[in-house]
């Protein structure tokens, strides 16, 4: 599915990430983990070529993708949702769907199938984006980036500054999406707990260096607490 190697990437002349190498399965999730200024986002945006990589490899189905844009990148199945629940805030909730699905052949069903799977966003769809809560724009953003039929979905802590109602179901809503086999997840998320339940694999990001990797699960939260010094 994706798969990272050996990428070195930054901003200007400062290096942020030194030689980092993940893979994310084809029908599961990798999460990635590490304290503020690890660098996570960092690597997120180099995957979906926000950040080119001075060196190493980004791949795709096996393809090198590393000199595509971005937009070559989404075309071949990439979806990435950033930090901050992005929308269209003067749109509803509805007409920000909307923009994603047209030009689709299975667009309303594209839509109804997300609505089925974050069920409060039915209730919000006259709604303007702007006067939604933080944890409803972060569904609608999942959502929005859902309708692309992507083969590989890309979380930037999809649950952080949310309130513990919305989180759990952003949480089921990414287990039920993985149970589903046909999508890829790379997530990187505050919560040891989630990630790992949520996990096939996990990384532990340390000033830009992968410094321990392992088996998703929560039977393997004690040796990521142990390797984050919590």
């Amino acid at each position: 599915m994706l798969q990272l190697v050996d990428v070195r990437t930054g901003y200007g002349r400062s290096e942020v990430i030194h030689g980092a190498s993940i893979e994310v399965p084809t029908d599961g999730v990798a999460a990635v983990m590490g304290h503020n200024g690890a660098g996570k986002t960092t690597l997120l945006r180099a995957a979906v070529g926000l950040l080119k990589c001075t060196s190493g490899k980004v791949l795709f189905d096996g393809d090198d993708i590393t000199k595509l844009r971005p937009s070559a990148r989404v075309a071949r199945g990439l979806a990435y949702v950033p930090q901050g629940q992005q929308s269209f805030g003067q749109l509803t909730t509805a007409e920000n769907l909307q923009v994603v699905a047209d030009g689709r052949k299975n667009g309303k069903a594209l839509i109804d199938e997300q609505l089925d799977l974050f069920p409060a966003l039915k209730e919000l769809l006259g709604r303007r984006a702007g006067l939604l809560s933080g944890g409803q724009r972060q569904q609608l953003a999942i959502a929005r980036a859902l309708i692309t039929t992507p083969k590989c979905l890309i979380l930037d802590e999809p649950t952080e500054g949310i309130q513990p109602s919305v989180v759990h179901e952003i949480e089921e809503a990414i287990t039920a999406l993985t149970a589903r086999g046909d999508l890829g997840v790379l997530l990187v998320e505050q919560h040891i707990g989630f990630a790992l339940e949520a996990s096939q694999c996990y990384y532990i990001l340390e000033a830009g260096r992968v410094t321990s990797s392992g088996t998703g699960g929560s039977a393997s939260e004690a040796d990521v607490r142990a390797a984050m010094a919590i």
